[in-house]
């Protein structure tokens, strides 16, 4: 039983890959009432990344291993819903262009930085990131709804911008590469060695 029950963080892990590859499949296809549907999936994905997390905790499972698997999942999972989205709403994509090219550019930016730095992929899960994915999830589902999105986008745009520039910032402030870490401000307490207070529901 136990050993069936620490399974459970990586399938809640992988379940987003379905996930993602279910949303891909309705889009192409044009599925009945792909608006809703999609908006349910999304709830779904955004609800396993934040449980799968929490799980491992409480088993006393969360280890650097598991917390970089969700990682590269969740930027599998997050281009997947992005390809989606595409296919069932191209004209989003085309009145928003650069500021979706801005955004995807400074994730991959991050990622960048961290293999030339580390040689790893990246794994803060910071506060701001946290935040971006919510913000994220609210303007999906006005996108998945009606194929346009206001303000929402728009708070989507800033605050994905600003929360790649603090990652990036906080992988050129590390020494050696670490996971969960909160801010700019815990990658400077840990870059002079010190020791970090990290959220216990959050982060590892």
């Amino acid at each position: 039983m136990h050993y069936l029950t620490s399974k459970i963080p990586t399938g809640l892990i992988y379940s987003r890959l379905l996930i993602g590859l279910l949303l891909v499949g309705l889009s192409y296809y044009h599925a009945p009432h792909y608006g809703p549907v999609a908006v349910a999936l999304l709830l779904l994905g955004v609800l396993t990344d934040v449980f799968d997390g929490i799980v491992a905790r409480q088993l006393g499972i969360s280890t650097q291993r598991l917390r970089r698997l969700d990682s590269t999942v969740d930027q599998i999972f997050w281009l997947l819903v992005v390809l989606a989205t595409y296919l069932a709403c191209p004209g989003f994509f085309s009145d928003n262009g650069w500021q979706l090219a801005t955004l995807l550019g400074l994730e991959a930016l991050t990622y960048i930085v961290s293999f030339l730095k580390f040689k790893k992929e990246v794994a803060t899960h910071s506060f701001a990131a946290k935040a971006w994915v919510l913000v994220s999830f609210a303007a999906l589902v006005q996108v998945s709804l009606k194929c346009q999105s206001g303000w929402l986008f728009q708070l989507c745009f800033v605050v994905g911008v600003l929360s790649r520039l603090e990652i990036i910032g906080i992988l050129l402030v590390l020494k050696t590469w670490a996971n969960d870490v909160p801010t700019l401000y815990h990658a400077g307490r840990l870059r002079r060695g010190k020791e970090i207070k990290r959220h216990k529901l959050f982060h590892g």
